[in-house]
């Protein structure tokens, strides 16, 4: 089974104060960091995770899914079972219309340009109607131009790659690859979330530790060589890591414009990436032997991706150095004092409103036309805040810190989350709630006090739950 040697920075050639740095920037920018793991020449040296996060939280890894279905599909192929150049439609004739009417861009769709996201859909399929058959959308939902020619991202065709994997094993995906991968030793714990009709979600379903993708990224670094095992061809993951494709055009940042290969980003390093929306990433440097794990929630930030990757490229790759450095004490305790101090970060407070004592406890009454909510209240005991909300006749409630995370259970959903409060400047109250369970996102709450009056606006990021949460509502204290 694999296990990482741990050590020292400085051992590796890569200073402490660099990673200081590189967590005090990302800080200072106001980037939701979960999960911070570093590898240099096959060590683990360093390993961060930020309150309320732990090294045995599970977290929704989205995209980096995709490259997990790609090795899937890789496997399949060095067990003679399929090939690249096979056309996808051959696996699913249950899923297809009539033979007179299927599309002749669909009919020529083969399972390499599934991976290189080189399919006839300009998006995914499934999102038109996702009350309807996720894989059967694929195959029926009109194409916009010829496979084979351009990039364009679309998460239903690795959800399709996903579904002909548990056709042709009979075993949810992420099963199969813990068997033909035990030696990796992915943690028991983790799964995959299926869509409403059983299929794993090949796409953006994957729930794990931050150390299995650094297993992940450890076994993809060493071409499927592990332990002096080859676990996979090397020929198929120097291909599915190589740039295919061009995807400069739709990326939205530069350092996921690079290239594309099958189901792995290439990256400004002469590296490849495997990508996860809200900062899930593996980003390996071969030029540094260096491997970094993150885990975030950037949903909410514009850029929050580049964030990541320019710390990472302009604090450590600068000033890493070949051979060993000398042991520095001081550094390593400030290396150590700042792990014990990593969590997610509060808002930033501003002063007490004036109307601080009328507002609290005090119900106001939903008076817009058409909606779910009935009543909304906020109560206050010391540095710890309550919001309580009445929705389609049920009372639930949000605690959250002022100052300080507090922790719980979100109403309506069951998810963890962690939360906290602050007064902004022009007196409003801003409530923001971290999502950190198997879904992963924020719900946020401003609301505007005037005499009697509450202006509400919600708002979430998340991919497919909180819908409830978004919008202005009026409300007024009733006398």
């Amino acid at each position: 089974m694999l296990n990482f040697e741990r050590a020292t920075p400085e051992e590796t050639g890569i200073p402490s104060e660099c990673i200081i740095r590189l967590t005090d920037r990302l800080q200072r920018r106001q980037i939701p960091m979960h999960s911070l793991l570093l590898m240099r020449h096959d060590k683990l040296v360093f390993e961060g995770y930020y309150a309320p996060c732990t090294a045995d939280s599970l977290h929704r890894m989205f995209s980096i899914s995709k490259s997990f279905t790609s090795i899937a599909v890789g496997l399949l192929i060095d067990e003679g079972k399929i090939s690249l150049d096979d056309p996808i439609v051959q696996y699913f004739p249950d899923k297809l219309p009539d033979q007179d009417n299927i599309h002749p861009w669909i009919a020529q769709l083969t399972i390499k340009d599934l991976l290189m996201m080189r399919s006839c859909h300009a998006s995914t399929t499934y999102k038109l109607d996702m009350s309807s058959d996720w894989v059967a959308s694929f195959f029926t939902v009109q194409p916009t131009h010829p496979p084979g020619t351009l990039f364009h991202y679309d998460t239903s065709a690795a959800h399709t790659l996903c579904a002909l994997v548990e056709k042709l094993t009979g075993r949810s995906m992420l099963d199969y690859m813990k068997e033909k991968l035990h030696i990796l030793g992915f943690s028991e714990e983790s799964y995959m979330i299926k869509d409403p009709f059983g299929v794993s979600m090949g796409g953006s379903g994957l729930v794990a530790l931050p150390l299995d993708l650094m297993k992940f990224g450890y076994f993809i670094a060493h071409r499927g060589l592990v332990l002096g095992r080859q676990l996979l061809s090397s020929s198929y993951i120097d291909l599915a890591v190589s740039p295919l494709t061009a995807n400069c055009v739709p990326a939205p940042l530069p350092s996921e414009a690079q290239g594309y290969g099958l189901q792995f980003w290439r990256n400004e390093r002469n590296g490849f990436t495997c990508y996860g929306m809200g900062g899930q990433l593996i980003i390996f440097l071969p030029d540094y032997d260096l491997i970094c794990v993150t885990t975030a929630d950037t949903q909410s930030i514009q850029g929050g991706n580049q964030q990541i990757y320019d710390a990472l490229y302009e604090e450590i790759l600068p000033y890493i150095q070949e051979t060993a450095l000398p042991y520095h004490q001081e550094a390593a305790h400030n290396l150590d004092r700042m792990i014990s101090t990593l969590a997610v970060k509060p808002l930033e407070n501003a002063a007490t409103p004036q109307n601080f004592l009328e507002i609290n406890g005090k119900t106001f009454h939903v008076q817009t036309e058409v909606s779910d909510f009935q009543s909304f209240s906020v109560r206050f005991v010391k540095d710890t805040g309550t919001l309580s909300f009445t929705y389609q006749h049920t009372t639930y409630a949000i605690q959250f810190g002022i100052g300080k995370m507090q922790t719980g259970t979100f109403p309506i959903y069951n998810l963890r989350y962690a939360a906290s409060g602050a007064w902004l400047f022009d007196g409003t109250l801003l409530i923001k709630a971290h999502i950190i369970d198997a879904y992963v996102g924020c719900v946020q709450f401003q609301l505007s006090f005037r005499g009697e009056d509450l202006t509400i606006f919600m708002t979430k990021k998340e991919e497919s739950l909180f819908q409830e949460f978004q919008g202005h509502l009026y409300c007024k204290a009733l006398q």
